[in-house]
């Protein structure tokens, strides 16, 4: 079944889910990019602290990816590009 959403209509409603949840990644010197949104996966940079830290897979799940889930579907899923790019 196809994704209800355009990325274009996803796109500003994920932004404004991470913007909920930036605040909490600035109080530990790290901050988030959206890069874009394809269907169901929202992929995202994490930048600062947050780029370097043993925890970032667990913040994307436990922080960024339960609020976009609530606020806008439950299929959806964050992607970090960097842990993308490095696996390559």
């Amino acid at each position: 079944m196809r994704f209800p959403f355009s990325d274009e209509e996803l796109f500003p409603a994920v932004e404004r889910a991470i913007n909920g949840v930036r605040r909490s990644l600035q109080n530990d010197g790290g901050d988030i990019e959206l890069l874009r949104v394809r269907q169901k996966e929202v992929f995202v940079r994490l930048k600062g602290a947050c780029a370097s830290c043993d925890s970032s897979s667990d913040t994307l799940k436990r922080i960024v990816e339960r609020a976009i889930r609530a606020n806008i579907h439950p299929e959806m899923r964050v992607i970090n590009e960097d842990a993308v790019e490095r696996a390559v």
